[in-house]
């Protein structure tokens, strides 16, 4: 039972992420696109630890706390970017 909900998500964090893709491409101004960038990073950390438990390992939950905090402050980086026209000031 475990392993039909594991794929059925799997493929529900694929499907948000490609619609992720969509926006980020298509994405009408830059807002948008870091937005699209954040979410995107957000399914990527998803779908690493639903490989982690598929799996039955710990390392890809390390993998995942690396994403995390890189998505963090690179979506800070963008926003101060966006905001100020620099990120070091």
């Amino acid at each position: 039972m475990i392993g039909i909900a594991l794929n059925i998500t799997i493929g529900m964090v694929v499907l948000a992420t490609l619609l992720n893709v969509y926006r980020l491409i298509k994405g009408p101004d830059a807002p948008d696109r870091v937005l699209a960038l954040d979410t995107l990073y957000i399914n990527a950390i998803a779908l690493i630890i639903l490989l982690g438990i598929t799996l039955g390992t710990r390392l890809y939950l390390e993998a995942a706390l690396l994403i995390a905090v890189m998505g963090f402050v690179g979506t800070v980086a963008m926003a101060k970017y966006l905001k100020r026209g620099s990120v070091i000031e």
